[in-house]
Formats: C-alpha cells, structure tokens, sequence
C-alpha cells in the first residue's frame, strides 16, 4: 500500500503539485471558523458570523465553475494567481475594515469567496500529464480526497493556533497570504505553465452539457446533503451525551474513517468500469449510515461514526475518474469543479435541513436523514445507470500533445483526457 503512494510522490513535481494545492486551499477550508472567530473577537453575533460565512459559500459555489471555465480557456497561471490574489486582498480588507460597515463586510467576504481559485479541480487535470499510467492517476484521485481529509482536520487547527499566537484578525490575513503562496507554487511549476485544455466546442453549457456529467451531480448533491446532515445531528447528540468532547471525537472519527477508507481504496487497482464501481460504493456509504440512529453511548457512537465515515472518500475518488470520464472535450477543469461545487451545496442544503429535523422529530430522526439522502444517491445513479455509462472503450490510444512534449503515444488516455 505505502509503495503504491510512494511511486506517486516521487514523480517529478508530484509533491510540489500535491503540497501547493493543499496550502493554497487552506483559505477556503478554514473560512468558516476564522470568520466565526473573528466576528465574536469584533463583538458581532453569531447570527452575523453564520450570514457572512453563509455568504462566503454561496460565493465560493458560485466561483468555483466560472473560474475552472476560465482555466480550460486561458490557462492556469493566467487564472489560479490572480484568483489567489484578489480572494486574499478582499479578505484583508474585511480584516482591516471589521464589521463597521456591513455592506463592506459582506461585499468583499463575497470577493473573497468568489474569486477563490479553483486548485482543486486544476490538480486533477495535471495528474495525467504528471502520471504515466491511468492506475497511477486513479490512485492519484483516491490520494487527494485523503489528503483533503487530513487539510480539513489541520485547518481549524492552524486557525486557533494562529489566533492564540496573534489574535483573529491577524489568522485571516495570515492564512490568506499562505494560500497564496501555495497558489504560487503550483502556477509556477513546468506543468502547470505548460498546462493546455483540449480544444473545445463553443458551448454556454460548458461542461453541463455532458448528460453523464449531470447524473453524477445530482447523486453527489445527495451525497453532500447526507454529510452535511450529521454535523447538525452530531451537536443534537452530543449535547446530552458529553457535550463539545463528544461531538469533537465523533467528526475527527468520520474523518479517520474517510482517511482509513481512501488510504485501503486508492492502494489497490480495481478492475471494470468506475460507473458501476460508484454505485456500489454509494449503496455502502447509505447502508454504513444507517446505524447512527441506534444512537449508542458516546465510546460506541465514535465508533459508528469512524465506520460511517469509511466508504466517503473512496465514493469521492471514484467520483473523480467518472468525472474524467464524462467530461466534454476542454471543459475537464470546469467539470471538476462542478463536483466540488455540487458536492458543497449539497452539505449546505444538508446543514439546512437537519435543524428543522431534529427540531421536529429529534435527533434520532436527524440521525435517519444521512441513511435516506445517501439512498437517494444511489437511486439516482440506479435510475440513470444508461445515461452514466462508459463514454468511450477502454485501451483506446490516442496521441495527445497537450501536455506532452515529445508528442508520446499513452496507452488509455484519450485527448480528452489529457484536457
């Protein structure tokens, strides 16, 4: 398993690429908490502190398509940096000016959002033209949901340390300016420079276009929908059963879970097609859900939270390939982004719906909903399995100059893919 991922770290640029991609997003991952600790530090409530990171979001979903579409037509460097750049400028704005005026506030928490660069999905259209072979750029995809595992458990904890060290004004701008060095890192590098999309058909649709492509994000909306749902039945549960312990323990074993997950999935070659692949992974995701309703005591409920967790970041990465997969000619950039976005809607929506449950019905009700969207999930994918179906023959070979050179011949990797 470790030889697997070591063969990957040492391609060449592999971990620059790796490493500037996870700093970059630092930003975007410790968002929400940074704000949160930076509006009770100005005295603001937290109502207000929900609104402006409710606004950061939107923005950010919105941004993410839009600028991956921009990448596909002019490149990364001519997108990733300025993004970087002006996302942090608008969030040291926000530092400097405070909550003095809200429509300065919510206006550049907004730019900050929205101009957010879409590192995530640029790193999974380099992967091919790092990678020789397609097993490696699979486990490529299952090592990069890890590595977002891992970002997304360190994060919040660079946030409290850079506030205890300095104070919640000074995180935000620091942890802004590391993003856009890790920004810099990455569009510095040869791939990146040398980076192309293939030639694309003249689309408004873009990359929404592809019908196999909508398939997979409804189904991950749901996805996103039923982890959203277990953070809010995760402080139901908590708060007679330990309190802010417990719910730390229960989201840093979902994510051991995922971690554990990803790590097994992504260090061993699967054979037949990733679609069918996808919707066994998402019927174990829904099924693995399904205990959390029993609703343990706390030793146990950590534990069924690190099982629930197991099969996410495999789904993720799997979700990934399909993706590749699906995506029209040019728009690969675009399309992962789209997954991203979809995906964190979904958690939105999830967040959203999960109070009113556990209002109504309570937690153990809260609890049902990931089991029931996670279900949802799969029905999608089981309804439109004829849509989400292989898009080419696999063992194709085609020569991509894209981003190769000496113009070699890879074997499974169309032009498209090589987007």
């Amino acid at each position: 398993m470790a030889a697997g991922y070591a063969e990957i770290l040492r391609a060449r640029y592999a971990m620059r690429l790796l490493t500037g991609t996870l700093v970059g997003r630092l930003p975007n991952a410790t968002a929400a908490i940074a704000l949160v600790l930076f509006i009770r530090d100005e005295g603001g409530t937290y109502s207000l502190a929900g609104a402006l990171a409710a606004v950061y979001g939107v923005a950010n979903a919105i941004g993410q398509p839009l600028l991956g579409r921009l990448v596909d037509l002019r490149g990364q460097p001519r997108v990733q940096l300025p993004a970087a750049v002006l996302s942090a400028l608008a969030m040291t704005v926000f530092a400097c000016a405070g909550t003095g005026s809200l429509p300065l506030a919510y206006t550049a928490v907004a730019a900050a959002g929205l101009f957010t660069p879409p590192l995530e999905g640029g790193l999974r259209a380099l992967w091919p033209s790092v990678l020789p072979r397609e097993e490696q750029v699979h486990t490529a995809y299952a090592m990069d949901a890890i590595a977002q595992e891992v970002m997304f458990t360190v994060g919040p904890l660079l946030v409290t340390v850079c506030v205890s060290l300095w104070s919640a004004q000074a995180a935000l701008v620091v942890l802004n300016v590391i993003g856009v060095v890790g920004a810099l890192s990455v569009v510095l590098s040869a791939p990146s420079r040398a980076w192309r999309s293939a030639p694309r058909e003249a689309h408004w649709l873009g990359a929404l276009r592809s019908p196999g492509l909508l398939v997979l994000l409804a189904a991950f909306l749901f996805v996103g929908l039923a982890l959203g749902s277990i953070t809010v039945a995760g402080v139901a549960y908590a708060d007679g059963n330990g309190g802010d312990a417990t719910y730390g323990w229960m989201m840093a074993a979902l994510g051991l879970g995922a971690l554990v997950g990803g790590t097994v999935y992504g260090a061993r070659r699967w054979a037949g097609a990733p679609e069918a692949r996808l919707r066994r992974l998402v019927a174990l995701l829904a099924l693995f859900y399904v205990p959390l309703v029993l609703m343990p005591g706390p030793v146990a409920m950590v534990g069924l939270s690190a099982v629930a967790g197991v099969f996410l970041a495999p789904c993720i990465a799997c979700a990934f390939i399909v993706v590749d997969r699906h995506a029209p000619r040019g728009t690969v950039t675009e399309a992962f982004s789209w997954l991203v976005t979809t995906f964190t809607v979904g958690a939105s929506v999830g967040t959203a719906v999960a109070g009113p449950v556990v209002e109504w019905g309570g937690t153990r009700w809260g609890f049902a909903v990931p089991g029931a969207t996670g279900a949802v999930a799969l029905l999608v994918l089981l309804a439109m399995r004829r849509v989400l179906t292989a898009p080419r023959a696999s063992g194709r070979v085609a020569v991509s100059s894209e981003n190769d050179p000496n113009r070699a011949v890879e074997p499974r990797f169309s032009t498209g893919d090589r987007a």
